[in-house]
């Protein structure tokens, strides 16, 4: 995967931005600002709410790099953690001012309120599943990984895949098994958090 960042560079970008090396960020940016942005879209459905997320993961990062921790996990992945955190964030906010609104339609808000607060958790749900979905499949062994990209992304059968990778049929088949044991994991989403001190600003 293009996006797939060895421990090591891992911890080199966090000493960078310690360092205050704008050219850090930057890269830092070009890498992971997609994911940011699609993951906080999967939650706000909004794009200048994903747009305002994605400034302030980033901003976070800038500001906090000793808050990366390379023991507990990739860097992206904690870039998807802190997004989906603060996406969850942004969202509740705005669903607390709708709420605190007065409004002429009092009768049929009181009617959707049950519903629209399914919506949103709904949403909340998917974009966790998204997200430890996306840490499942880039945190896994390369050979799992490189199976599973062969069947879904270029539809390959596991004969095709195993052609392609230069393996037996019987171990093709193997990787894809246990790389979808490990994909079906991300239906159990992470518990919610409280995003970190001073996080949540607008920058």
């Amino acid at each position: 995967m293009a996006n797939d960042a060895p421990p090591r560079w891992d911890r080199r970008m966090q000493q960078r931005l310690a360092r205050g090396e704008a050219a850090a960020l930057g890269e830092l940016y070009d890498r992971f600002a997609s994911l940011v942005h699609n993951l906080a879209h999967r939650v706000l459905e909004d794009e200048e709410a994903a747009d305002r997320v994605t400034r302030e993961v980033f901003g976070y990062a800038w500001e906090n790099p000793d808050a990366y921790d390379p023991k507990q996990g990739t860097l992206r992945s904690w870039i998807a953690t802190l997004t989906h955190r603060q996406a969850v964030h942004r969202l509740r906010e705005a669903e607390a001012r709708a709420a605190a609104q007065p409004t002429a339609a009092q009768t049929t808000a009181a009617q959707t309120t049950d519903r629209t607060q399914e919506d949103i958790e709904e949403r909340i749900r998917e974009a966790s599943v998204a997200a430890r979905a996306d840490y499942i499949v880039t945190s896994m062994p390369a050979p799992l990984r490189a199976a599973l990209e062969l069947a879904y992304f270029d539809r390959r059968d596991y004969r095709q895949a195993a052609a392609e990778l230069g393996v037996t049929e019987d171990e093709a088949r193997r990787r894809l098994r246990l790389g979808l044991q490990l994909l079906s994991t991300a239906n159990v989403p992470p518990p919610d958090a409280a995003p970190p001190p001073g996080y949540g600003r607008a920058l």
